[in-house]
């Protein structure tokens, strides 16, 4: 594995710097700093280009690799349930409340038992960081030691992450064995998560942040809701959310509050510029307008929406609405722990919704004009646009943002990304997009670190 803080890497770069567009560098330089800050990028066409060649080769710097490799940007995924990967592809066929009580909630509960959590969350980062995701937003458990083992192990193997104990103290919504024993001891916990995350001593760059993570209205009080608002204020920490996701949640909401959940968690102070929320296959135009005065993201969950969300999320319309949208597996909710997979859905999904999906009604009545999406705006999702949702300088190559980075190699043998006559960075996004899998994935870097082979 090569580290590239402090060095000059020469390859062929692409990304997406903006939504809905392709930019790519052949042959260009990327010069990294110590910290793994990008500090020059550098086109192949710039006088500058061969001078910084020398000089970082007379310096030892010069890292250089096959014109048969690209390097694209991390991946970021926007809603991960880390203790729910254990059940990843299992229990599909429920509705979201049966799913939850009895499959999910039982779950989430052993992770009491620390022996548990370590397993299934090593594993977890570590296909993450294999599949190429670079950022997660992980929810957590109530539990505080599990919670700070998980952040624990993605300083250790090197993962960019933001980590949230989950908050949950409503009895009726909460088993009695697994929730928040009342309103204050969900924001103490928090609290308490928040001070560990800022005081670590692995932790001096911040590669892992804390969020508040109130699991969704219905798991919450009000009191709690308060509480977390309060805190978000006072501490200016990420906050996370499912907001709208499902006919019983939205319905919960609307009965319980007499508003939409964005307005209700609006109210509490929970709707920011740091805040991700998931799903929104049920947002109004008012709560998408909202989303885009407050700053705040939408984790767009494709795969797990199919299942649960009662819905498509209208991605075209919250894009030219202003609102910041990345992609979410949603494991376990989605049964891929891939953002790859979940970039090709968001295609599918959109083309979907803009068709209509009732083929006993007539073309013109069955679906929504206008509302697919294409594969530069898929790749951006999947990078530039959950950084902007995060308010992170990630997923571009511009100076100021982290190097988080994949090496693609479409001639590794077990791929099932091919490149034939291609040249162009279209032709060459449409394959990563639509084909690349975990073994096209060569070298995952984070902060200029490489962290897998």
């Amino acid at each position: 594995m090569i580290d590239l803080a402090g060095k000059v890497l020469r390859a062929n770069f692409l990304h997406a710097p903006v939504c809905g567009q392709i930019a790519a560098l052949p042959d260009g330089l990327v010069e990294i700093d110590a910290t793994g800050t990008i500090s020059a990028v550098i086109p192949a066409e710039a006088p500058e280009h061969a001078v910084l060649i020398a000089r970082a080769y007379g310096e030892g710097r010069l890292v250089t690799l096959p014109q048969s490799q690209w390097v694209v940007p991390g991946l970021v995924d926007l809603h991960v349930h880390a203790p729910q990967y254990p059940q990843l592809g299992l229990a599909l066929d429920v509705p979201l409340e049966i799913w939850l009580q009895h499959y999910t909630f039982p779950l989430e509960a052993r992770y009491a038992d620390l022996d548990f959590a370590h397993k299934a969350y090593a594993a977890l980062v570590a296909d993450l960081l294999a599949n190429g995701t670079t950022t997660a937003l992980y929810f957590a458990t109530v539990h505080q030691e599990a919670t700070r083992l998980l952040i624990d192990l993605c300083l250790q193997l090197g993962q960019r992450a933001l980590v949230g104990k989950v908050a949950m103290d409503h009895p009726d919504a909460c088993p009695d064995y697994y929730r928040d024993a009342s309103p204050d001891d969900a924001v103490a916990g928090t609290r308490a998560l928040i001070d560990y995350v800022r005081t670590h001593p692995g932790n001096g760059a911040g590669r892992v942040l804390p969020v508040i993570t109130p699991r969704f209205i219905p798991a919450c009080t009000d009191a709690a809701l308060a509480g977390l608002g309060q805190l978000a204020a006072e501490c200016g920490c990420h906050v996370q959310s499912h907001v709208s996701e499902s006919n019983w949640e939205h319905g919960h909401v609307l009965e319980r509050h007499g508003m939409t959940d964005t307005q209700s968690l609006d109210r509490f102070g929970l709707v920011t510029r740091r805040t991700v929320l998931a799903h929104g296959t049920l947002l109004t135009e008012t709560d998408m307008g909202l989303l885009a005065a407050r700053g705040s993201g939408v984790a767009h969950c494709p795969v797990s929406n199919a299942y649960f969300g009662d819905g498509v999320f209208p991605l075209r319309q919250a894009l030219e609405k202003g609102v910041h949208v990345g992609l979410g597996t949603d494991i376990s909710g989605g049964p891929t722990a891939s953002v790859l997979e979940t970039a090709r859905m968001a295609i599918a999904a959109s083309r979907m919704l803009e068709a209509g999906t009732d083929p006993a009604r007539p073309a013109a009545e069955r679906g929504r004009p206008e509302s697919r999406i294409g594969f530069e705006t898929a790749f951006y999702l999947a990078t530039a646009g959950g950084g902007e949702a995060l308010d992170l300088p990630i997923g571009k190559f511009e100076p100021g943002f982290k190097f988080d980075a994949l090496r693609i190699d479409p001639e590794a043998p077990d791929g099932t990304m091919r490149l034939f006559d291609e040249a162009g960075a279209t032709e060459i996004a449409q394959k990563l997009i639509y084909t690349a899998s975990r073994p096209n994935i060569a070298t995952v870097w984070v902060d200029g670190k490489a962290v897998r082979p």
